[in-house]
């Protein structure tokens, strides 16, 4: 079954969705990386990482195969999408990494991931008419269950009122994103390839006074392992990723795209603790086996729809 507007199978978006989700677990260990590496802040990176993204992107588009039935449209049109889901993209990231800095990253991150399913789910139910069934909303609850297991297992965690704020904005920023890209691909609107490149043009010149102003040039010791790392960056968890992002969302229910990108955690939990040597506890366990469950229980029920024919009604 296919999604009308784009042609892309309701299957594969899923797909996409998962790999991008797992995808954006592996830029946190990353990053960890070039931290240890070098002197390079979160915003300098977060700028470098759009930056080469943009460059990929631009890169390899020649070689995708144009689409049968492409999508046409005002070139004032095209600079306006770009430039709102650059800037959303632009919030979500640097508002993040602002809380990360003012209340630690437990408590930024589940905040973040937590509200997003919900202002995305409410966002949907009231501009999309998607509706969530009884079976998604304990899918829902059941992943942000997990998520808090998951995240504040350690028991470690601050809350500080700006740093709460603050990724309250991210989740605000990550959660118009994916209405708007649902949106325009009900209705056929959705250039992917445009879309996700102009955005990223838009973010990086969002970023770029923010990065000078930290230090954009970085210092290290070992600039050839730095720049294999930020090549990584920019590949793996930001062109491919947010790539299928945009193409999966277009086409898969809302609120089951928020579920599934709560992906990044588990992978970052797992890569923890396979690469990094951190101890298996207990409630990465619980946390990792509720958030997978949910994801699954979602993508099911997303696909049986999609079968069915039926509208955006989630259930499980």
């Amino acid at each position: 079954m296919s999604n009308t507007a784009s042609g892309l199978p309701i299957g594969r978006g899923l797909l996409y969705l998962i790999v991008a989700g797992a995808a954006w677990g592996t830029a946190g260990a990353a990053a960890s990386l070039v931290y240890r590496t070098s002197d390079m802040g979160p915003v300098a990176l977060s700028f470098w990482r759009c930056a080469a993204g943009l460059l990929l992107l631009l890169a390899v588009r020649p070689l995708r195969p144009r689409a049968a039935t492409p999508v046409r449209e005002p070139l004032g049109r095209r600079a306006l999408r770009s430039g709102i889901m650059g800037l959303g993209l632009a919030v979500f990231q640097t508002a993040y990494f602002a809380a990360v800095s003012a209340t630690g990253l437990a408590v930024a991150t589940v905040v973040t991931l937590g509200a997003g399913p919900v202002l995305i789910a409410l966002g949907a139910r009231l501009t999309l008419a998607e509706r969530l069934g009884r079976g998604g909303t304990l899918a829902v609850g059941g992943a942000l269950a997990g998520l808090a297991v998951l995240v504040l297992g350690g028991g470690d965690a601050t809350v500080r009122p700006v740093g709460v704020l603050l990724a309250l904005l991210s989740a605000a920023g990550y959660s118009v994103m994916t209405l708007l890209i649902r949106r325009w691909g009900r209705a056929g609107e959705a250039d992917v390839s445009g879309t996700t490149t102009g955005a990223f043009a838009v973010t990086s010149l969002c970023l770029l006074p923010l990065a000078l102003t930290e230090g954009l040039l970085p210092h290290t010791e070992e600039p050839g392992r730095l720049l294999l790392l930020l090549l990584y960056v920019a590949a793996v968890p930001t062109a491919l990723a947010y790539g299928l992002y945009f193409a999966g969302a277009a086409v898969v229910r809302s609120a089951t795209v928020s579920v599934i990108m709560l992906l990044e955690p588990v992978s970052a939990a797992v890569l923890a603790v396979v690469l990094l040597g951190e101890h298996l506890t207990a409630a990465t366990l619980a946390g990792t086996l509720l958030m997978l469950g949910s994801v699954a229980g979602l993508a099911i029920g997303e696909a049986r729809g999609a079968r069915k024919g039926e509208e955006p009604v989630m259930a499980v």
